[in-house]
């Protein structure tokens, strides 16, 4: 069992973020989709469901709350892309931001690990249909900011795969922590690094 703090803020390596910025657009479409199937392999044949909401330590984050976190940042980031792809003058001041009220910590401590991953799987699978249906001339658009910083759609979706890695890594990490994959298949415990390389850095269009 892991004895290292679960982190999702952990630092990410040079290494790291310059493999996120050398894969193509298509092969960042397939490294965000992938998310998803990471995340179900992980997840869906954990036998017992009460451990993805624990914790080793006190003041880190449960495999819950690592996913909910990813899914929270998909509803910030998705509508600035929405914006850039359909809007002239992309403004993110314009979008109404993302609040956790109450009401929706209230749900999500309602609801299991596997319902909010099909949340969030929903949310990713919009964005990565928004990025297909754009030419990759579209990706250099800005979308423009008074209150925070521009970026294009480029850097969103880079800066998405560099979130999905944070969260993915501290996941894997969690998962091992509370003793989750007990029991499981090796192939349901494939670790992060591995699953990764099935990622390709160019993918060739017809």
């Amino acid at each position: 069992m892991s004895t290292s703090f679960v982190d999702v803020n952990a630092p990410v390596s040079a290494e790291q973020r310059a493999a996120i910025a050398a894969l193509d657009n298509n092969s960042l479409i397939m490294r965000l989709h992938f998310t998803i199937h990471h995340l179900s392999r992980w997840l869906s044949p954990v036998h017992d469901a009460h451990k993805l909401e624990r914790s080793l330590y006190r003041g880190e984050p449960s495999p819950k709350e690592i996913l909910i976190g990813m899914r929270n940042e998909e509803h910030v980031i998705f509508p600035r892309m929405h914006v850039i792809a359909t809007q002239t003058v992309p403004d993110f001041d314009k979008i109404p931001p993302y609040v956790v009220t109450p009401e929706r910590a209230e749900l999500d401590q309602q609801r299991d690990s596997i319902a909010l991953l099909s949340q969030f799987r929903r949310l990713r699978q919009s964005t990565c249909s928004l990025l297909r249906s754009l030419p990759d001339d579209a990706w250099q658009r800005t979308g423009i900011s008074r209150q925070g910083h521009n970026a294009t759609l480029r850097q969103l979706a880079e800066y998405l795969a560099e979130h999905d890695y944070r969260y993915l890594r501290a996941m894997d990490a969690a998962l091992d922590s509370v003793g989750a994959r007990e029991g499981l298949a090796e192939i349901q415990r494939t670790p992060l690094d591995e699953l990764l390389k099935l990622v390709p850095t160019r993918l060739a269009t017809s």
